[in-house]
């Protein structure tokens, strides 16, 4: 890359970390001048395209319209409530309105307490509703209207629930069940948890020995004291036990775990309890420099642990008899494949990998010792070999693969879910392996009390945890649930009596946002049945298992059923039309209709390019779908001639697990404003869905287990391939840019493919996947000490010697998400590897995502001199 890039993508000064770095940037004189360019000056790049200019595209979001967000229905599904931000504000206030879309009010703040409220729980007579409201209780008598608010208190009081005698409403404050009494408003207590050891078992302990037991033997006034004390304690106990005007005793489970959940039958009978283990942590805290403070000091601001740092201790699952005064523990023995360990051929794998490794090192310090043999501290090679040895008996983390081998424990679950039905009699336990491997989905014997397994899903490479959403229906008897059973997440019903299951629905499509009728009977959910890309609502009738389409507007659209199920409230968005409120009949024809138009004229007016939809061919048998967005006129029949041939680039969505080709507005709006201004500017742009994007099934989601950043390159080289064969674009002035796992995808197409793509800009990008989080990394990667090949294939970091063309880095510094270190350890790596070429730009006050306009003006106007100067002619 020539000076000019340089000029404009300068590093910014940071004395403790990058010495090194200014000083080599500093020395970089004698450069070739500048060759001619159109984009000589940022003013250039800033103008406009067709009116499309940089600078509005940055700018604070406010100029396309605010679009409605949260809307639901009010009780009576003749009103809605929706939020809307206010201009040139981070505050939102509340709009009611009816069906026709009509404004009856901007709810004031003080009135906010006595609308009604989004979702809640009602009462099995379908008469009341219950719900929280800023950590305080309400309920509604759906017949008058009449709202009464239970607590107004300084703790939260959270989880209400009808009991199912209809009298009592269950709630949660702190660790313990509460009960509110409707009629007379007595708060009782159901059930005190605690997760401590009980302290007359403490004093029990204090007699046992030699002394006190000598003491018991030898004086008749002791044993006169405890057996008169051990007889108040019982009678106060028996006392307390049998009053029903009495608080309930509380139960000691012990103080080896922490309590996560506890959640109390609605007959108000039994009482289950997850705990998690002590022993469990997520590991030490990274630290984060934050330069830019109000004090002028730099403050060092704790942020999350990184990926296999963290320690696993069983969960624990126990059952209460409230009646019987019973404790039972809920033994995770029987489930399927509990002990069948599946990461055990990876850890085989990893050790011969560790072996390989340390051969390969033995070899470089044999050569290296021959090339030292005149130093006089020049090491043997016995000691190299001796080393290595040593290297590979204690990887990483510096433990004896064997050692930790016999060390091996029972493998861990945790308890993700507890669901009741509304009759108390049955409970639906969810269990996840914590190595990502297995969910179980279990039902509990109240008779026996064992779990009695109704799903097990195992997957080689990760379970989807997404898709975990569980519930009853109205016949308290039957379990709906999603699995990826036949390769795409699909609705099953499992009568738990019988055990008898039935798919609801299936075909190569995602089913989402399940919700239930109000009696149970019918199912609504969200599909993208008739188009990967385009997202529809449906119904399902549970008894027939007939499906009805209740929506066809396209693109994408999220929902909410009125409580009375005549309308649908639709939030829908296509690609060049932002999320606007529509209303869906569905007890007649009636069209849907349209009720916010929030869109300024603006935006409207001025020319987007609409992308087109478009299946890549790939070298899996696959499709890629894709938009594509083409300069307006192009034809690509017409360029026959080198000169002819446009230039592309190639944009790579972040989130790895996220869909960007479908066909609704995209969390990506700025990235579509600025594809329209390149396809002005003639270059064709292709944003495609690359493997383990969302909404194509498990076997897309999986493909990249334990190799980060291979398969998804080899799509980008299919598409490049693409553009060239059937868009007429020089296929070798195609660009690359994204962020995120966007931005780690630009590092490995360049430093993989070296020669292949003209040059990348990497946003955010993560470096080395042993420094991002444990929840999203030890899906795809399992751990660093399980599977450090996984790692090393996997992370720019370690195939930065590939680097040969322009790339540029852009980086937020108070980034919690993916460091600003990532960037920080990489530009280290290419700087004793004396790479050319790269650039940093560093934002010291940007989190993950961009939050000043200045800042996402300065970073998409260094991406778009990048283009404009290694793609142009």
């Amino acid at each position: 890359m020539n000076s000019h890039f340089s000029r404009h993508v300068t590093w910014l000064g940071i004395a403790y970390c990058f010495s090194l770095m200014c000083a080599s940037i500093l020395a970089q004189e004698g450069r070739p001048s500048p060759r001619p360019t159109p984009a000589a000056d940022a003013t250039h790049l800033a103008t406009s395209a067709m009116g499309i200019t940089l600078d509005r595209i940055m700018s604070d979001p406010d100029w396309l319209g605010r679009a409605p967000q949260s809307g639901y229905w009010a009780d009576d599904g003749e009103t809605i409530f929706y939020r809307r931000k206010q201009a040139g504000s981070e505050q939102s206030d509340w709009i009611q309105s009816d069906l026709q879309g009509n404004t009856l009010r901007i709810v004031d703040p003080k009135d906010r307490g006595a609308i009604d409220a989004d979702g809640g729980e009602f009462s099995l007579d379908q008469k009341w509703k219950a719900y929280e409201r800023a950590g305080d209780l309400f309920v509604k008598n759906l017949e008058t209207g009449a709202i009464r608010q239970l607590t107004r208190t300084s703790d939260r009081e959270s989880s209400p629930r009808f009991m199912s005698d209809g009298k009592r409403l269950m709630f949660r404050r702190g660790n313990s069940i509460l009960a509110r009494h409707l009629k007379t408003g007595l708060e009782q207590e159901l059930v005190d948890v605690r997760a401590e050891n009980d302290p007359q078992k403490g004093r029990d302990d204090q007699r046992t020995g030699f002394l006190p037991e000598q003491q018991q033997r030898l004086f008749e006034y002791l044993r006169e004291q405890r057996s008169e004390q051990d007889a108040a304690r019982q009678t106060s106990q028996d006392q307390q036990a049998a009053d029903p005007t009495r608080v309930p005793l509380p139960w000691y489970l012990g103080d080896s775990h922490r309590l996560d959940e506890v959640s109390v039958s609605p007959n108000g009978r039994w009482c289950i309890v997850s705990l998690s283990s002590k022993q469990t942590s997520p590991g030490e805290s990274d630290k984060m420099p934050e330069f830019v403070q109000e004090n002028g000091y730099v403050n060092a601001r704790s942020v999350r642990p990184l990926v296999g740092t963290g320690k696993t201790g069983p969960d624990k699952l126990i059952l209460l008899d409230l009646v019987h005064r019973t404790e039972h523990d809920l033994s995770f023995s029987e489930l399927p494949e509990i002990d069948n360990d599946p990461l055990d051929e990876v850890r085989a794998e990893a050790e011969l990998w560790r072996k390989k490794q340390a051969e390969k090192n033995l070899t470089e310090s044999s050569a290296a010792n021959i090339e030292e043999t005149t130093h006089s501290d020049a090491r043997t090679n016995e000691t190299a070999k001796a080393d290595a040895e040593a290297s590979a008996a204690t990887p990483g983390n510096g433990v004896d693969p064997k050692v930790e081998e016999k060390k091996k424990k029972t493998r861990a679950i945790q308890v993700a879910t507890l669901k009741w039905n509304a009759s108390g009699n049955q409970i639906a336990v969810q269990l996840f392996s914590t190595d990502n491997k297995d969910r179980w989905l279990a039902t509990v014997d109240l008779k026996t009390k064992k779990l009695n397994n109704i799903v097990h899903r195992r997957d080689p490479a990760w379970i989807n945890t997404g898709i975990g959403q569980i519930a009853w229906l109205g016949d308290h008897q039957t379990l709906i649930y999603r699995t990826e059973a036949t390769g795409y997440a699909h609705l099953y019903a499992t009568h738990v009596p019988s055990k008898s299951t039935r798919q609801l629905t299936s075909g190569e499509f995602e089913v989402s946002d399940v919700q239930l009728s109000s009696d149970g009977k019918r199912i609504y959910y969200k599909s993208n049945a008739g188009h990967p890309g385009v997202y529809e609502v449906y119904r399902l009738e549970v008894a027939s298992g007939a499906i009805s389409q209740l929506t066809s507007l396209g693109g994408e659209n999220d929902y909410a059923v009125a409580r009375d199920e005549k309308h649908l409230l639709v939030t829908h968005s296509t690609a060049l039309s932002p999320p606007e409120l529509w209303i869906q009949p569905l007890t007649d024809s009636q069209p849907p209709r349209q009720i916010t138009r929030t869109v300024s004229a603006e935006f409207s007016a001025l020319p987007w390019v609409a992308p087109q939809y478009v299946t890549v061919p790939s070298r899996t048998g696959r499709p890629i779908h894709a938009r594509l967005y083409l300069p307006p006129g192009y034809d690509p029949s017409a360029s026959d001639t080198a000169d002819s041939k446009p230039p592309a680039v190639l944009f790579i969505h972040g989130a790895g697990y996220l869909q960007n080709a479908h066909q609704g507005w995209s969390s990506y709006f700025r990235e579509f404003m600025f594809h329209s201004l390149l396809a002005h500017r003639g270059y064709v742009v292709l944003d495609m869905d690359y493997r383990a994007s969302a909404g194509y099934g498990r076997d897309w989601r999986t493909a990249i287990y334990r190799h980060m950043g291979r398969p998804e390159v080899d799509d980008l080289l299919d598409g490049r391939t693409w553009l060239g064969e059937s868009q007429g674009v020089d296929i070798e002035r195609i660009g690359l840019y994204g962020g995120s796992y966007g931005g780690f995808l630009t590092m490995m197409a360049l430093f993989q493919e070296p020669g292949t793509f003209a040059c990348g800009a990497a946003l955010r990008p993560v470096t080395d996947w042993a420094h991002y989080n444990h929840g999203y990394t030890s899906n795809i990667l399992n751990t660093p000490d399980v599977d450090p090949e996984a790692y090393y294939l996997s992370s720019p970091i370690e195939l930065a010697e590939g680097l040969a063309d322009p790339l540029l880095i852009c980086h937020g510094m108070v980034d919690d998400n993916v460091f600003f270190k990532d960037t920080a350890r990489l530009a280290q790596r290419l700087i004793e590897l004396k790479k050319e070429d790269w650039e940093v730009a560093i934002y010291p006050v940007e989190p993950h995502g961009f939050e000043q306009p200045s800042s996402w003006y300065d970073e998409y106007r260094r991406i778009l001199e990048l283009f404009e100067q290694e793609l142009r002619n």
